[in-house]
């Protein structure tokens, strides 16, 4: 799926993935939301991380424009003991609160897309980022994070079965 590069398309894509998301929420068994899979992950780690990296968009996107560099030890080939330390950093948050905390992280990156202008999302690279726009950080922390986690909770969902 190419990505976005106009805010319509952006907020399109992260509707139509928050929705499916959400959806496949609906039927995940309190039981199984925190069980572990054989990674030692459950459905819980998957959405808590999600939100986390929200988060980090936001974090970084503030950093990029005070002129920091962003680093919060965050590499892409260090990502496995980073996402270790999330699963710890997040273990004792009940499942209730981890589906409201990734639904309250999604609005917020949805309420903040919607603000922009498409100069802002598409007119450059973001400050302090790698040479991605805004708009495409804002799709990697979140549509491209809600596409990922519906995968997983699919064959969670049907391992179960």
């Amino acid at each position: 799926m190419p990505a976005a590069t106009t805010q319509a398309e952006l907020l399109d894509v992260h509707d139509k993935e928050w929705s499916k998301l959400s959806a496949l929420l609906e039927a995940v068994p309190d039981d199984l939301a925190e069980a572990k899979d054989a990674d030692e992950t459950s459905i819980k780690d998957i959405l808590t991380h999600r939100a986390h990296w929200i988060g980090l968009f936001f974090q970084w996107l503030a950093e990029g424009e005070a002129a920091k560099m962003p680093d919060h030890g965050v590499k892409w080939n260090a990502l496995k003991p980073y996402n270790a330390g999330l699963r710890k950093l997040y273990a004792d948050v009940p499942w209730t609160e981890a589906r409201a905390n990734l639904a309250r992280e999604a609005q917020r990156l949805r309420d903040w897309i919607a603000a922009q202008d498409e100069a802002t999302l598409y007119g450059g690279p973001m400050p302090g980022g790698t040479g991605w726009t805004r708009g495409r950080y804002a799709e990697a922390a979140g549509p491209s994070h809600f596409r990922s986690a519906a995968k997983y909770v699919r064959a969670r969902l049907k391992a179960a079965r």
